[in-house]
């Protein structure tokens, strides 16, 4: 996990409109959101594994299902997760499947990231700045 500092960090937002924001950016909340916390993930790379650019977010007022909820950004991160060799090959792609069957069971979840990943994560972050801080 690399950090990346940000002006984000504790800027608050609605959350409805933070997602009609980055969705088309090509942002979609992670599978490990609760009631209270969750993530924006960017999805930087698939080949070896799986390297995310991933924007915390934590609840202001209320849960993260309700009408109208407001959440504050933490310190973005980069991740990069490394799957079992073959799972992901017998994972079935279809649309109800792929919402049980995200992802297989990671060989290393706090694998190493690879460097010429580390810039891209920094102006993807640069990038969300311009366009969230306008």
């Amino acid at each position: 996990m690399i950090e990346i500092s940000s002006s984000l960090e504790g800027k608050h937002y609605q959350l409805y409109k933070l997602e009609q924001e980055l969705k088309p950016l090509g942002y979609s909340i992670g599978g490990n959101w609760d009631y209270d916390h969750g993530y924006f993930d960017y999805k930087i790379d698939d080949e070896v594994g799986y390297q995310f650019l991933r924007l915390p977010f934590t609840s202001v007022d209320g849960q993260l299902d309700s009408r109208g909820a407001t959440v504050k950004f933490g310190k973005p991160f980069l991740l990069s997760h490394k799957y079992q060799i073959g799972l992901d090959d017998h994972a079935s792609t279809g649309n109800l499947s792929g919402s049980f069957n995200q992802f297989s069971e990671p060989q290393d979840s706090d694998a190493s990231f690879p460097e010429e990943y580390i810039e891209v994560g920094r102006e993807l972050v640069k990038e969300l700045e311009q366009s969230l801080l306008h």
